[in-house]
């Protein structure tokens, strides 16, 4: 809750509290309450009142005629009146829950906070939009209208100067922010309201800040959000990394994504939905997961042009394509999974909890990281024997590790600001699950990427249950 929103809980609590003080103590304390309540409810009509805040107005509200009658009513030289103390306890106690339901409702859907990067480097971020004339856009009729994809990038940036306003979350503007809010609170069939309070988040980045001195060349991370998931919806991973060095590229994939909004102020609205069927929602997912493999393999062009200096860009020079990992959540991890196969310029991949839609070969041939949650008997039975085997059949080393308490959502940014509910976004916590996704990638980036030296498996292990798959490893201890 904001400074404002906890003096206006402050002064709905004292006025129900002021009937049951002593006579001396009534007067200043519920004069005091009712100009906080009062102050602070003006000021949050003028700012934009959160739906968190509507109860503890409400309780405050309605104890504030009983708080003030006795006063004046003495001012007034009349006789003041209260009511007996078994009457006023039943509205002290309904007012006191309403004002309780504030706090409440604040914890359950926050406005998210972001946790501090651990890494060296500030972290800056921008975003570009790229059109692939090659390659026409499948979503729609139009011959000419060609597939264009809008990228995020975080980056290791110079310190900002003290007071420099941080990236908004989910959007450049705060109206983008909103639509996108939106968008993904309309795909999982909630009211907007009910977030209303992440975009107005801000995040540890810093739009367009300069990039880090020292002229050295940062590793390339990819990164393709779920079905109806958006490029910032794991801001928290990606300002980790970037702090540590890495450079990380998200994308939207316009009309997959939630809501995709374009540099000519078009918003591209998902046409892409599930049916709830596995089996019929399969053959779409596996076109899905194509185009999204395609839109990657893309963006590491343009990536390779930026350095090159082909495309301009702040960037130039500075990003090491030689050096490449590609990750995505669900869908994008899918999605990942396909682009290294079609494309060797990928050394690493992360997936996510994602299913592997899509062919199983040709065999990977890149280190690969999946992450997933546990087995429970709402998970699709195909699920964990269908990875399996994408690793199994990897001829470089695969790991994957199964995080005790996480959920599906887990994995991205949403146990910053969704309720805490173990079957939504698992049982980690709001700092711990940022912290368990970003510590396991990293470790693993760094091992396939910069090759440092150390026991991968045993940095993996100590998060979860961890298994090794692949050729590579065929006959070692520990190998599946």
């Amino acid at each position: 809750m904001s400074p404002l929103e906890f003096v206006a809980v402050l002064g709905a609590v004292a006025l129900v509290v002021a009937r049951w003080l002593p006579a001396a103590a009534r007067p200043p304390v519920t004069i005091a309450a009712g100009a906080a309540l009062a102050l602070s409810a003006a000021v949050l009509g003028g700012v934009g009142v959160r739906w968190q805040m509507l109860p503890v107005l409400a309780g405050g509200g309605v104890a504030l005629p009983f708080a003030l009658s006795p006063l004046l009513r003495r001012r007034a030289g009349r006789p003041a009146r209260r009511a007996r103390w078994w009457r006023a306890l039943p509205g002290s106690v309904a007012c006191a829950g309403l004002i309780a339901a504030g706090p409440v409702a604040a914890w359950g859907f926050p406005v998210p906070v972001f946790p501090e990067p651990s890494g060296r480097f500030a972290v800056g971020t921008r975003v570009v939009q790229w059109t692939d004339a090659r390659r026409p856009e499948s979503f729609t009729a139009d011959p000419d209208d060609r597939r264009t994809v809008v990228v995020q990038l975080w980056y290791p940036a110079q310190k900002s100067a003290a007071g420099a306003q941080r990236a908004q979350y989910l959007g450049r503007t705060e109206q983008e922010a909103r639509t996108v809010s939106d968008a993904l609170a309309r795909g999982v069939g909630l009211p907007g309201f009910l977030v209303d309070g992440v975009p107005r988040a801000r995040t540890r980045s810093v739009f367009d800040a300069p990039v880090a001195g020292g002229g050295g060349r940062f590793p390339v991370v990819l990164f393709s959000p779920g079905s109806g998931g958006v490029r910032t919806q794991n801001t928290a991973w990606a300002e980790e990394l970037a702090s540590h060095g890495y450079v990380v590229a998200a994308l939207d994939h316009p009309y997959d994504s939630a809501a995709v909004v374009l540099d000519d102020g078009r918003t591209v609205h998902a046409e892409t939905a599930s049916t709830g069927d596995r089996d019929e929602d399969e053959e779409p997912a596996v076109g899905w997961t194509a185009v999204r493999a395609a839109d990657l393999r893309f963006v590491l062009t343009r990536l390779d042009d930026l350095d090159r200096g082909e495309v301009t860009g702040p960037l130039t020079g500075r990003l090491d394509t030689g050096r490449v990992a590609v990750t995505g959540h669900s869908m994008g991890g899918a999605a990942a999974l396909q682009a290294a196969r079609q494309d060797h310029r990928f050394d690493a991949v992360i997936d996510l909890d994602g299913y592997p839609h899509g062919p199983a070969s040709p065999s990977l041939h890149q280190p690969t990281l999946a992450l997933t949650q546990a087995v429970t008997p709402g998970t699709d039975p195909r699920y964990l024997p269908r990875l399996t085997e994408v690793l199994e059949l990897n001829t470089a080393t695969s790991y994957r590790l199964t995080v005790p308490g996480a959920a599906h959502l887990t994995f991205v940014d949403g146990p910053l600001y969704l309720p805490p509910v173990p079957s939504l976004v698992g049982s980690l916590g709001r700092a711990e699950s940022p912290r368990v996704v970003a510590a396991t990638t990293l470790a693993f980036l760094d091992s396939t990427l910069r090759h440092r030296p150390g026991d991968l498996a045993g940095v993996l292990s100590a998060y979860g249950d961890l298994g090794v798959y692949g050729r590579a490893c065929a006959g070692r201890p520990g190998c599946g």
